[in-house]
């Protein structure tokens, strides 16, 4: 794709749907294009705009693309194998510690796209700290996404294969599609949210954002570290995915606290 191009495309996106493709990894980005457009049957750029700017399913369409959603319950088990066993317990004893909290977390899934990841997280806290009331807030940019994560599903067996048979007895609808059951869905606040835009909500003990900073520039990846430990309190803990590495920690208030995990200094 040539500069001038993707230059256009760029401007045209903010313009239409208020998403900055200038944090984005250009590269990725422009294979993503490409293939979009093909797919599009449009002729060029210039004409499937001029169709997104009549055809207000096809920007939607468009739009939710735009947002990559790869995800599953329990994505790298081993990670939350590690969030359970080395994480929540000081955070949930802290907050007992706490009386105006009384063991009740702030939990966030930034970018939960379907809803896994925060469902994902209703589950881990109800079996680590059954009956309690937590604010689990999830958000993401994708409308689509948002409101399949609202409805607790469907998802796929594929989606829900780290779950064991207990867990998807429990938490799930008996057989695939599954859906989790009303009582888990209630658990969650969904809210449409613009990572790099939007103001964050503060005070949280544990941040989960996995997978989602890898397609970003180092420059967005950087202001959102720092909008993270701003939304975080002391002692809190950033979450990342299993790629994603913070470099020079210290430099943004963080210390590692194991793979894939920071805690605010």
């Amino acid at each position: 794709m040539e500069a001038e191009i993707y230059a256009q495309i760029k401007t045209s996106v903010k313009s239409l749907l208020n998403i900055d493709l200038n944090h984005y990894k250009e590269e990725q980005m422009k294979r993503r294009l490409d293939s979009w457009l093909a797919r599009s049957r449009a002729s060029s750029w210039n004409d499937y705009f001029s169709l997104l700017r009549e055809n207000k399913d096809e920007l939607e369409k468009f739009r939710n693309y735009l947002t990559i959603n790869v995800t599953e319950f329990f994505r790298d088990p081993e990670r939350w194998a590690a969030l359970r066993r080395d994480i929540l317990p000081r955070l949930l004893a802290e907050s007992e510690r706490d009386p105006q909290r009384r063991g009740n977390l702030r939990v966030w899934s930034a970018g939960c796209s379907v809803g896994v990841e925060a469902y994902t997280l209703a589950i881990l806290l109800e079996e680590a700290a059954p009956g309690k009331s937590h604010y689990l807030l999830a958000s993401d940019l994708d409308r689509g996404a948002l409101t399949r994560a609202r409805a607790g599903g469907p998802y796929l067996a594929e989606e829900a294969r780290n779950l064991t048979p207990e867990q998807r007895i429990r938490f799930l609808s008996p057989s695939p599609p599954f859906f989790v059951k009303p009582e888990v869905v209630r658990k969650v606040t969904f809210r449409e949210q613009n990572l790099l835009n939007d103001p964050f909500e503060s005070g949280f003990d544990l941040i989960v954002c996995r997978n989602v900073i890898i397609y970003f520039t180092n420059e967005a990846k950087t202001l959102l570290y720092r909008k993270f430990h701003e939304a975080l309190r002391p002692g809190g803990v950033l979450f990342l995915g299993g790629t994603e590495i913070m470099p020079r920690p210290s430099e943004l208030g963080f210390r590692n606290a194991g793979i894939s995990f920071y805690m605010k200094e």
